[in-house]
């Protein structure tokens, strides 16, 4: 069922004459840059700002003769539909099955998959699958945060005396000295264990398919902290974080040959790919204080890049117990409560993990958005060009209702996991008191 929606849908929009901007103007010049062996970044006159790993795509769909209104979209109809039992495998357990049939139906994936065109899905694809691997097999609800530094502080002091941890500390090189000498918290943390070979294996696997959703777009990036802490030991996490690496600086650094960008365009091409334009407008508090016109306001915009990055702090410490799954629902939620800018696909972000381990308030959050992104790609586009802006303005206003529905939708009730917590990943971790895990 869940491929027939979007293969059906798919169809519809290519036959259609409205076709979504971005989708025509910047990511179809994109691979047609691929074709001409022209950096995809310039190519497109920065229309697409990411690395070339999608436009590798759509030069090849492209040079295969398939019309451009399908082969888009294929790329992210491909990748939703694979996302599908992903879903399920995140969710495990005996509700596998409901939760991925629940995917399959979700009316904002097909619509950004199928009409818009957007990589979200790609990126999801890659970052759900790296959870997956990264949890491995077993219970499907797994601890967060494991270990409480306060309290080893706490132990520190009452094993060296409240002078003697002070010295070890403000001695020269002290706490770098302590934690590195044998038997140290880090040199003890990396050292190489009997049986940890497959969860070594699983670090690398999930590193390498979470750096494959950073070559599709940027934000998987808050997708990390959920990842990492899937994994059992404080090594598994550095090997799996080192690996995240390796795909991104793999097509940074292969852009010339690959892509024939000139070693002096390079820098160009990396400043263009950082470059966040302040677009404001659209969506929530910025879209009340511009009057729903989408706009460049660089004031409200580093406002609201501040905003995010101090409640992203505060989520991941709320949440630091959690499952790793609730930890990346409650950041995806926050971010898209302050954010100032967005598009409609942003809030796809979310969808996985919390069809995965729905919450209370989860079937408003997701039936909510999928109305507000449906009036805007569904009905907003059958009107000319100044009708469209009168309507988009009292659209992006309304999307102020969504706000509180999102903070509700968080999992409130399981800021701390309640499986079972494995013996914590530090030196004479037999010896260590209860408190200090959590």
């Amino acid at each position: 069922m869940g491929i027939a929606f979007r293969v059906l849908i798919m169809i519809l929009a290519a036959s259609s004459r409205w076709q979504p901007v971005d989708f025509m103007e910047s990511f179809k010049p994109a691979g047609e840059a691929i074709l001409r062996h022209q950096d995809p970044v310039l190519g497109s006159e920065g229309g697409w700002h990411f690395l070339p790993t999608i436009p590798y795509v759509y030069g090849l769909l492209l040079w295969l003769g398939i019309p451009w209104e399908i082969g888009g979209r294929l790329v992210t109809v491909v990748a939703d539909i694979a996302l599908i039992p992903l879903v399920g495998k995140l969710a495990g357990g005996r509700n596998a099955s409901l939760r991925a049939f629940q995917y399959a139906c979700n009316p904002l994936a097909i619509l950004v998959a199928s009409i818009h065109g957007q990589v979200e899905p790609v990126a999801l694809f890659f970052g759900v699958a790296a959870f997956v691997v990264a949890r491995g097999p077993g219970d499907p609800e797994r601890p967060g945060l494991r270990i409480d530094v306060f309290a080893l502080a706490r132990q520190r002091v009452a094993a060296l005396g409240f002078g003697g941890a002070v010295r070890s500390l403000v001695a020269p090189g002290g706490a770098v000295r302590t934690a590195l000498s044998p038997g140290g918290l880090v040199r003890t943390a990396l050292t190489p264990r009997e049986g940890d070979s497959a969860s070594m294996r699983r670090a690398v696997y999930a590193g390498l398919l979470m750096g494959l959703a950073l070559c599709a777009k940027s934000w998987p990036i808050w997708l990390i902290p959920g990842m990492l802490l899937l994994l059992p030991t404080f090594r598994s996490r550095v090997t799996a974080f080192v690996a995240t690496a390796v795909p991104p600086v793999f097509f940074l650094v292969t852009l010339p040959v690959f892509a024939g960008t000139s070693l002096d365009e390079l820098p160009e091409v990396i400043r263009i790919m950082g470059d966040v334009r302040p677009i404001v407008g659209e969506w929530g508090y910025s879209a009340i204080l511009v009057g729903g016109d989408w706009t460049l306001h660089s004031g409200i915009a580093t406002f609201g890049t501040r905003l995010i990055y101090v409640t992203m702090l505060v989520v991941a410490f709320l949440w630091r117990r959690a499952d790793p799954v609730d930890l990346t629902t409650a950041l995806l939620l926050a971010f898209m409560v302050t954010t100032p800018r967005l598009g409609a696909q942003y809030l796809l972000w979310f969808m996985p993990f919390l069809v995965a381990r729905p919450t209370r308030f989860a079937w408003p959050a997701i039936i909510g958005v999928s109305l507000w992104a449906g009036c805007g790609y569904l009905y907003l586009t059958q009107f000319d060009t100044d009708t469209w802006w009168a309507m988009h303005s009292v659209w992006a206003r309304a999307s102020i209702v969504l706000l509180p529905i999102l903070v509700l939708a968080m999992p409130w009730g399981r800021r701390v996991s309640t499986a079972p917590v494995p013996p914590p990943d530090l030196p004479n971790s037999s010896a260590t008191s209860p408190s200090v895990v959590t």
